[in-house]
C-alpha cells in the first residue's frame, strides 16, 4: 500500500464526529407521502437520529396539505439552521421551520415554491445557462423541482456561511433527482458542502422498464439522449446526470439498480445503500401466531361473505396469498404472478388436493364504486349472521330455563321448538336471499376502463374465474385496504398479518418494501434476484424458503421457466404442514430484524464518510 511520511493512505482518512457535523437530508417526500421514498426516509429518522442527535435536519418542499398538523413549529431556535431560517424569511421567502411529529422527532425545514413558480421561465433558463439543462417551463414538475433547488441553494449557502465561525463539518444528502439540483450550485460556486446523492431508480429506468419487456436484456444497447428525446423527458435526465457526476457520493440502492446507473447515468455507484425499516413497529415476537389467527379471522369473514354465497370450501384447509403494490402489470410482476397461478391452479388439481388457495391482489386503479354485487353479498352475510346470533341467544336462553326446571329425566327438547316463527321465517329469507347460481365475482370493484384492465383481461381469457372447480380462488382488490373498507374492516398491515404468503416476483423494482414488510409481519414471502430486496437476500443471506423468504431467479432467464419455477414454490408451499407454516412465519420475523435501519444505517455512514474524504477537483490549468 502507498505511504506518505510513513502513513498509510487510510490511515489518513479522516473519519465523521457526528457531534462536529450537521447533516441536512433533502428530498421531495419529507413531510409530504407521494412514494415509497417517504418510507425511507420517515423509517431511517430513529436510526440517524441515534448517531447525529440534534445535529440532523430534513429539507422538503411545503407542499402537503396536512403538513401543518405534523410539524411543530420551533419559534426562538439560535443554531445556525434557524439563523439560516430566518435570513431567508427576511428575503421574503415563505419558510417553515420546526419538528417533524414522527418516531424520532427531527428538525424539519420546508419551502413554500409558489412565489418561485412565478419567474419559472426565467428559472428554466438560468438553470440551462449555469448548468446546461434543457429547458422546458411548461412542465408544471420540472418548474417545481427548479424552483425548489433555487431556494435551497440558497438556504445551504447560507447555513455553509452561518457555519465559519462553529466550523463543523457540513453534509447534504439529496434523494432522487427531484431534490438534487443544489448539487450543481454547491460544486460550482465551491460552497464547503460535501454532497451525497442517492437515486433510489432512475428516471430513464423507470420509463423504459414499463415500456420494454426485455429492458434488462437491452440494457447494455440503449442511447441515453435518443430514449430521453423519445419520452419527452430530456431535463429530467440530464439534471439526474449531472448530479450524479457531480456530488461527492453517489450511491443508490441496490446491486441492480448499480446496473442501470452504470448503462443510463454513466457514473458506477460509489457505495450501496440498501433500504430498512424501523422493524419495531412491525415485530411482534410471541404474539406473531395469535395476531395471524385474529386477522386471518377477519379475513374468513370477508371469504365468506365473497364465496359461501355461491359455493363453500374447508377453510381449515384454506390459504391467503396475497401481492401489492403500485399498478405495473409488468414491472411488479403480476404478469408472471398470474400465469403462475394458473399453473398452480393445474397442479393443485392433478394433485387431487384437499387445499383451496385465495389469491388477493391489492393495488389501486381508478373506479366508479365498490361492485354493488359484492356489497349485497357481505350485507346479506351480515344479516345472516345477525340472524343467527338472535336464534342463538333465544335457544340458548330458552334452553337453560327448561333444563333449570326438568327433573332428573329431563331429554334434550326439540331445539326447533325453542325458536319463533318470526326467527324461522327470517332465517329461511335470509339464506335464499344470499345464495346464488352464479359463480363469485373476481373483482371488487367497478373500474372505470374493465375492458383495458390487464389483470381482468388475463383471468378472463384463462378462465381463472373462481369456478367451483378452481383450487386457486381470485380476488382483485383495485383500492387501498383499510379499516373503513367495508368488505375487510381491518388496516392493511393488519390484513397482511392475517395471509400466509406474499408473492412479489417483481421484474423492475430498485428495492421493493412490500417483501420486506411482509416478513416484518411474520408472512413468508416469494421475492426475486431483479428486486432490489431480493438480490440483496441473494448476495448476503445464506437463506432458503425454510427462513421465510424465497427468491425466485428471473435474471437472464426464459419466461416459461421462471413460471414454472414460481408455480413450484408455490405449490410447495401449499402441500407443507401447519407446524410448518408457523415455524416459518417465526423465521421471516426473526429475518427481519437483519434489515432494521440500525443495522444498514451503516452503509449511509460509510457513503458520508466517502464524501468528506474526497478530494476537491483540481483547476484546469489555464491555456495560454
Amino acid at each position: 500500500m502507498p505511504t506518505t511520511k510513513g502513513k498509510s493512505t487510510a490511515s489518513q482518512a479522516k473519519e465523521i464526529n457526528p457531534s462536529r457535523t450537521l447533516l441536512l437530508e433533502v428530498a421531495w417526500e419529507v413531510c409530504n407521502q407521494v412514494g415509497g421514498i417517504y418510507t425511507v426516509i420517515r423509517s431511517k429518522i430513529p436510526a440517524v437520529k441515534s448517531i447525529f442527535q440534534d445535529n440532523y435536519c430534513l429539507i422538503g418542499p411545503a407542499l402537503h396539505p396536512d403538513r401543518h398538523a405534523e410539524l411543530d413549529p420551533i419559534e426562538d431556535g439560535t443554531d445556525l439552521i434557524a439563523r439560516s431560517v430566518e435570513r431567508m424569511r427576511q428575503a421574503g421567502h415563505d419558510v417553515f421551520y420546526g419538528t417533524w411529529l414522527v418516531t424520532g422527532r427531527p428538525k424539519v425545514v420546508l419551502f413554500g415554491i409558489e412565489k418561485e413558480l412565478d419567474e419559472r421561465r426565467e428559472n428554466s433558463k438560468q438553470l440551462f445557462l449555469e448548468h446546461g439543462i434543457p429547458e422546458n417551463p411548461d412542465d408544471d414538475l420540472l418548474s417545481q423541482v427548479i424552483a425548489l433547488g433555487k431556494l435551497i441553494s440558497i438556504f445551504i449557502e447560507l447555513v455553509a456561511e452561518e457555519n465559519k465561525r462553529e466550523k463543523r463539518t457540513l453534509i447534504s444528502h439529496f434523494h432522487e433527482w427531484m431534490a438534487a439540483l443544489p448539487i450543481l450550485d454547491i460544486r460550482k460556486k465551491k460552497i464547503p458542502v460535501k454532497t451525497v446523492f442517492t437515486t433510489h431508480a432512475t428516471i430513464l429506468g423507470r420509463y423504459l422498464a414499463m415500456n420494454d419487456p426485455m429492458f434488462y436484456e437491452n440494457l447494455k444497447t440503449y442511447d441515453w439522449k435518443e430514449k430521453a428525446q423519445h419520452f419527452g423527458i430530456q431535463p429530467l435526465v440530464a439534471i439526474e446526470r449531472a448530479c450524479a457526476k457531480e456530488a461527492d457520493t453517489f450511491t443508490t440502492v441496490s446491486e441492480v439498480t448499480g446496473r442501470e446507473c452504470v448503462a443510463l447515468l454513466g457514473k458506477k455507484p460509489d457505495h450501496i445503500v440498501p433500504n430498512g425499516l424501523n422493524i419495531k413497529r412491525f415485530v411482534a415476537y410471541h404474539e406473531v401466531q395469535i395476531l395471524h389467527q385474529d386477522f386471518k379471522d377477519e379475513i374468513n369473514k370477508f371469504v365468506v361473505g365473497h364465496f359461501f354465497s355461491s359455493y363453500s370450501f374447508d377453510l381449515d384447509k384454506t390459504l391467503y396469498f396475497y401481492t401489492s403494490g403500485r399498478y405495473e402489470y409488468h414491472n411488479k410482476g403480476y404478469d408472471t404472478t398470474l400465469k403462475a397461478l394458473n399453473r398452480l391452479n393445474e397442479l393443485m388439481k392433478e394433485a387431487n388436493s384437499k387445499m383451496t388457495v385465495v389469491m388477493f391482489l391489492v393495488t389501486k386503479r381508478p373506479t366508479w364504486s365498490i361492485n354493488p354485487v359484492v356489497l349485497q353479498s357481505h350485507a346479506l352475510m351480515e344479516e345472516l349472521r345477525h340472524n343467527t346470533e338472535a336464534i342463538q341467544s333465544q335457544v340458548g336462553e330458552r334452553l337453560f330455563l327448561k333444563a333449570a326446571s326438568s327433573d332428573k329425566s329431563y331429554i334434550l327438547p326439540d331445539l326447533n321448538e325453542m325458536v319463533d316463527d318470526y326467527w324461522r321465517l327470517r332465517y329461511r329469507r335470509t339464506i335464499q336471499a344470499w345464495k346464488t347460481d352464479k359463480w363469485p365475482i373476481i373483482v371488487t370493484h367497478n373500474l372505470h376502463d374493465q375492458h383495458n384492465d390487464e389483470v381482468l383481461v388475463y383471468l378472463r381469457e384463462n378462465k381463472l374465474i373462481n369456478s367451483p372447480e378452481d383450487k386457486v380462488k381470485i380476488v382483485y382488490h383495485p383500492d387501498f385496504i383499510s379499516s373503513t373498507n367495508p368488505l375487510f374492516g381491518i388496516d392493511y398491515g393488519e390484513f397482511v398479518r392475517g395471509c400466509h404468503l406474499g408473492v412479489f416476483p417483481s421484474y423492475y423494482e430498485p428495492w421493493g418494501y412490500t417483501p420486506l414488510e411482509s416478513i416484518a409481519s411474520g408472512v413468508p414471502t416469494i421475492t426475486s434476484d431483479l428486486s432490489g430486496f431480493g438480490d440483496y437476500v441473494k448476495r448476503n443471506m445464506n437463506t432458503s424458503f425454510d427462513q421465510g423468504v424465497s427468491v425466485l431467479n428471473r435474471d437472464g432467464r426464459k419466461e416459461k421457466a421462471i413460471i414454472e419455477d414460481l408455480a413450484q414454490m408455490m405449490f410447495s408451499f401449499v402441500k407443507e404442514s401447519r407446524r410448518y407454516r408457523i415455524t416459518q412465519r417465526n423465521k421471516a420475523e426473526d429475518l427481519a430484524e437483519s434489515f432494521d435501519w440500525h443495522n444498514l444505517i451503516e452503509h449511509y455512514m460509510k457513503a458520508y464518510t466517502i464524501a468528506i474524504n474526497k478530494k476537491a477537483p483540481r483547476p484546469k490549468p489555464v491555456k495560454k
